[in-house]
């Protein structure tokens, strides 16, 4: 549910700063592009400024509606906070235990958010689990923001993110002696973790030439630890957390003919055939988890978080229980697929009307249906190019975790003939397990590797034809001509 808190004006503190704290974040880094941090001002006062005006309806200002990136104040001021409280996705699976001495930590490093474990490397047991959002997010919401702010202010997201996690790993280990924590995550934050050079990776062909393990000290880290380490990558964008999703769900070991999709802010898919391994990173952007939606907002209380057809009209699911406030990215698959069944929406994304209500003042606009139709078309493409269509698909991370089959098929999200599997946090999951196996880790990260080729999309001739193919809602229809 939304909450209701009140500020004090901190002299020389921006006010934007203090509402991150609490939980709003700011999709475009805080440009004001987006009109997606929004907050409403019950008591006291936030000026108006012109870019508020652009952004919002003359009704939302009235009704105290405010821009958080703009937002400021001379006083104390009380407002609603009514994006999210996220709720994220972690993983506890029991895994097989190389035993030594000591405690470890495993962190999943995401765009979006950051989960660690505290683990026991005798046993395996996890003895504690840490999840925030990331604190980079202050500074853009999708890869390319954080990349444009690293050119612009270096050391900053750096400091940032190796800050909030010894803050969180301080808090795991309670006082106690860590032995390692080991990082996996996209190349972007494996080169802003270890302090890399990210300019290789704001243009085509997006090639670093320094994709190998980074090694650190706790000194160098701030961690309280003799050993740092953030595993490799893969090629591209496609980092450490795609070779963990690999190694964890067995496609390097297995014979079977399968793939992986992360649909994250950065969308990543592997396929398993014939003995290798084909890969690549997919400029999705951040609508699966409703970024650059209206309306969007995380998987917390107040969501839209599911949408099916019931007496011939819509009805809405809301996380919580409560009135809705906003929709995240499963129930944003859900509201399009019942819009195209209703014939509210056509398989070229176009409506009626420029707005389909959803329920309690929420409704679907028709920049929303752009934004996942880019999302889902760049996703799709990605996995039919690499020969994933077919397969057994595994489905990582929270959004597929949350994602429902019968709406992401209807709207041509996922194939129509592959079998898929929810695999929850892959990432985690895997960066733990090599955490606990660390006499062969070496060897295995290697052989995965070396089976293992990036393909660059945008240098692959037919992407933009079958990116263009699957932007059509409508698989069916598609299929018949119609």
């Amino acid at each position: 549910m939304p909450r209701r808190v009140s500020i004090a004006f901190e002299a020389g503190k921006p006010l934007a700063d203090q509402l991150f704290e609490l939980g709003v974040e700011f999709p475009c880094g805080g440009g004001s592009a987006c009109g997606s941090c929004k907050v409403r001002v019950l008591e006291g006062a936030v000026a108006v400024t012109e870019t508020m005006r652009s952004a919002l309806s003359e009704n939302e200002i009235s009704a105290g509606w405010r821009l958080a990136c703009e937002a400021a104040a001379d006083a104390a001021v009380t407002i609603e906070v009514a994006q999210w409280t996220p709720r994220i996705l972690t993983d506890e699976s029991a895994l097989d235990v190389e035993p030594r001495p000591g405690l470890g930590i495993a962190v999943d490093l995401g765009t979006t958010t950051v989960v660690a474990q505290l683990v026991d490397l005798t046993t395996g047991e996890i003895l504690g689990i840490q999840a925030e959002l990331n604190a980079q997010a202050r500074h853009g919401a999708d890869l390319m923001s954080r990349v444009e702010n690293a050119l612009r202010q270096p050391g900053v997201l750096t400091n940032l993110i190796r800050r909030q996690i010894a803050r969180m790993a301080e808090t795991l280990a309670g006082g106690r002696a860590v032995e390692e924590v080991l990082v996996c995550g996209n190349t972007v934050m494996h080169h802003l973790f270890g302090g890399l050079d990210v300019s290789p990776l704001a243009a085509v062909p997006f090639r670093t030439p320094h994709p190998g393990a980074i090694v650190m000290t706790g000194a160098e880290t701030g961690l309280h630890a003799p050993r740092v380490e953030f595993l490799p990558v893969i090629g591209g964008f496609a980092g450490s957390d795609l070779l963990c999703g690999i190694i964890s769900v067995g496609m390097n070991t297995g014979a079977e003919t399968a793939s992986i999709m992360d649909l994250g802010t950065n969308g990543e898919v592997a396929v398993a055939t014939g003995g290798r391994i084909r890969c690549a990173s997919t400029a999705a952007g951040p609508a699966f988890e409703a970024g650059g939606i209206r309306r969007g907002m995380r998987a917390g209380d107040g969501a839209i978080d599911h949408a099916w057809i019931e007496g011939g009209a819509m009805t809405c699911h809301v996380l919580g229980g409560g009135a809705a406030h906003g929709i995240c990215g499963s129930g944003l698959v859900d509201a399009v697929a019942a819009a195209l069944d209703l014939g509210l929406l056509r398989a070229t994304g176009r409506m009626a009307n420029g707005e389909i209500p959803l329920r309690d003042g929420v409704s679907l606009y028709q920049s929303d249906v752009r934004q996942l139709q880019l999302a889902k078309g760049a996703a799709a493409a990605a996995l039919t190019l690499l020969g994933g269509a077919g397969t057994h698909l595994y489905l990582a991370g929270a959004f597929g975790n949350y994602l429902r089959e019968a709406g992401a098929r209807r709207i041509g999200l996922l194939p129509a003939e592959a079998r898929v599997t929810p695999s929850g946090n892959t990432a985690l999951r895997g960066v733990r397990q090599l955490l606990l196996k660390h006499v062969g880790r070496d060897d295995l990260i290697q052989a995965v590797l070396d089976r293992t080729e990036h393909v660059e999309l945008a240098a692959d001739p037919g992407f933009q034809d079958a990116f263009a193919s699957h932007m059509a809602l409508d698989p069916v229809s598609e299929a018949t001509g119609m």
